[in-house]
């Protein structure tokens, strides 16, 4: 096989469409929510909301896809959040529908993403795995690109409801690719342990410290890219105070295109922890760069080389958490859907305090800078377990 099976270009065409209106809907849900609660503050609190339903799905996520049939679970969740974009169109516009669709959203989007990431290794094989979940990442960036893109044209001439329906169809056809779709979710590595104890412990029985340690760095990636989220804006109306929508899509255009060239890279260079802990630090040099140069070709290259990184990074960590046995999947990816939702809730508090006395450059480097020390510690463990091996492989 010289890729993965023909059918599961079915799955990453579900998962493109839903990845549109998702983005799509990250553009209305955040304007309709300060329709609705009447200020920045009530925005705060429904995305702090989100957030923490989507850390709270992550706790138990591991323990839902290991217990229950996977392709059920995701399809079950892709129907729940369609009908919560239909009861949040078709409601009232209060603060409750609001709420509840956003804790939807939040425990929703977490569950589907473990139960898929887990599932990926068992529908394609090992050996295609990183070509699938490149795959995905392509078909993700582009739903990502046109999101953006056709949300100001679809709220503008449809309103709140229309880009809220768009977003409920978009989980529709991803339910119905899922219930087309006819490979595996689940392989036959058997139970990974039945250890007792905290989650952590159990964790570096089975994956190792390595593996943790990734998942760590992943948490600290997201409480850097927290800050560039916060700071886009005010950097975006800073280079251009007339029209700081340009320059946000500059930025975010280009970002998006740079995840779509991720693919080609990953298939030109070896991966691992090493591939991955350098891939952070690029993402995260190339964030800080994109605040200290004018808008423009500057800012256009620098966003585009973040992106690269980023859907580089994202490729190599999921490849190598799914090098785990079936059972340990669930587990690992659970724990890292809570450490990447800990991380960018607690950036995004942080940050915004900090931006209102400092300058987006100096909070955004100081963030970022907490990944790069992270993934500088990665590649230092894995540089001296490797000098450690050697002379073992040596003697042996």
């Amino acid at each position: 096989m010289t890729g993965p099976p023909r059918n599961f270009r079915v799955l990453v065409f579900g998962y493109s469409c839903s990845a549109y209106g998702n983005y799509l809907n990250l553009v209305a849900l955040s304007l309709f929510t300060l329709v609705v609660t009447g200020g920045p503050l009530g925005v705060g609190i429904v995305m702090a909301l989100r957030l923490g339903a989507g850390f709270g799905a992550g706790i138990v996520a591991g323990r839902l896809v290991n217990r229950f049939d996977r392709r059920r679970l995701m399809i079950g969740t892709d129907l729940v959040q369609a009908a919560a974009m239909v009861g949040l169109a078709a409601g009232p516009r209060h603060v409750a529908p609001l709420v509840a669709a956003a804790v939807v959203l939040g425990a929703g989007n977490t569950l589907f993403t473990v139960a898929l990431r887990s599932s990926v290794p068992a529908m394609v094989g090992q050996e295609q795995r990183v070509k699938a979940n490149g795959r995905l990442v392509t078909g993700r960036s582009l739903g990502t690109v046109l999101g953006f893109a056709s949300a100001g044209i679809v709220v503008g001439t449809g309103g709140f409801d229309a880009a809220f329906y768009v977003n409920a169809a978009s989980f529709v056809v991803s339910a119905v690719s899922l219930a087309a779709l006819r490979l595996p979710t689940r392989t036959g590595d058997g139970p990974a342990g039945t250890a007792t104890g905290d989650l952590t412990g159990r964790l570096l029985a089975l994956a190792g410290p390595v593996v943790v340690l990734m998942v760590a760095v992943r948490g600290a990636d997201a409480f850097g890219s927290a800050s560039h989220n916060m700071a886009i804006p005010l950097y975006a109306n800073q280079l251009d105070p007339v029209n700081p929508a340009v320059v946000m899509s500059q930025f975010w255009a280009s970002w998006a295109i740079g995840t779509l060239l991720a693919h080609q890279v990953v298939r030109r260079v070896s991966l691992g922890e090493r591939a991955f802990a350098l891939g952070t630090c690029l993402m995260a040099v190339s964030f800080v760069l994109a605040f200290a140069v004018p808008a423009g070709p500057a800012l256009i290259a620098v966003a585009l080389l973040a992106g690269l990184a980023d859907g580089f990074t994202e490729i190599v960590y999921t490849s190598r958490l799914q090098e785990a046995p079936d059972e340990q999947r669930g587990r690992l990816f659970g724990m890292s859907a809570t450490a990447e939702t800990a991380g960018f809730a607690t950036g995004m508090v942080a940050s915004s305090a900090l931006l209102e006395v400092a300058p987006a450059l100096t909070v955004v480097a100081a963030f970022h800078g907490v990944a790069v020390l992270a993934a500088a510690g990665l590649f230092a463990v894995t540089f001296v377990r490797r000098r450690t091996a050697a002379p073992v492989a040596q003697e042996t």
